[in-house]
């Protein structure tokens, strides 16, 4: 099974290219600098439950959506 990190930067990637989002776009979404939007995508970045909050509301989905891991 892939690790939490690995699963959350995928998800956040895939919605983000799915809503034709870059990255520096749903950094502004979400109040973050580009390079933490990279930094997570890549699962270089172990992110608290208050950024996730942000960030899945910037992706408008729910936390549940970038936490579990796809099929």
């Amino acid at each position: 099974m892939a690790d939490i990190l690995t699963i959350l930067g995928e998800n956040v990637r895939t919605e983000r290219v799915r809503q034709g989002l870059s990255q520096e776009e749903l950094a502004d979404k979400a109040g973050f600098h580009r390079t933490y939007i990279g930094m997570i995508e890549r699962a270089e970045r172990n992110i608290t439950l208050r950024n996730l909050e942000r960030l899945a509301r910037a992706l408008d989905v729910n936390i549940t959506d970038v936490i579990t891991p796809k099929l």
